[in-house]
């Protein structure tokens, strides 16, 4: 079964969509604020010159979701279903995800991820997370909801310098076993 990276999710506070490109204003004036990006390995992507590479290419690789707020009707954020590969029962990354900060800490991150994996989980068997080595918030988070540190790192350049990240698995079985399975 290929995997639909576009699809339209539903939970109980959030709707993801397909990125459209008229969700430029909404999404930058999130991304906008430098302390999302504090701890991020690619730390300047709050410029509207670093953030609309990113953005170009969100739209280019056709994996990315606008988060929205269902209450407020609001964008909040951004995540992507990207390097889908059918190989080996198939396996895809989610990743590239940012939250407007009046979101963090609350319940939106992992209502975010338990609906990508949902869906993910249905066409492959397992997903794998990039985050970067010293971004300890992000680390933090995908232990709460049960991703599995790998021990396979990539390099990858961010804000002009090489960047170790670590690999975060979970499988169907992790899902199913862990924080998430019940919503």
């Amino acid at each position: 079964m290929t995997l639909d990276r576009q699809p339209t999710l539903t939970g109980e506070r959030l709707v993801l969509r397909p990125l459209r490109a008229d969700d430029w204003d909404a999404l930058f004036a999130v991304a906008a604020d430098p302390l999302i990006w504090a701890g991020h390995p690619a730390h300047d992507r709050w410029r509207e010159d670093v953030f609309r590479v990113f953005f170009d290419d969100a739209l280019v690789q056709r994996g990315a979701l606008a988060v929205i707020d269902k209450a407020s009707g609001a964008v909040i954020g951004s995540s992507r279903f990207q390097a889908y590969d059918p190989a080996d029962g198939g396996s895809v990354e989610i990743g590239w995800t940012f939250l407007a900060r009046s979101h963090w800490g609350g319940t939106c991150n992992r209502e975010m991820k338990r609906l990508m994996l949902a869906h993910a989980l249905r066409s492959v068997a397992r997903v794998v997370f990039l985050v970067g080595k010293d971004n300890i918030r992000s680390r933090t988070a995908m232990t709460r909801i049960g991703g599995r540190l790998t021990d396979r790192t990539t390099l990858a350049t961010m804000a002009g310098a090489d960047v170790t990240h670590v690999v975060f698995e979970m499988t169907r079985a992790d899902f199913a076993a862990g924080p998430l399975a019940s919503g």
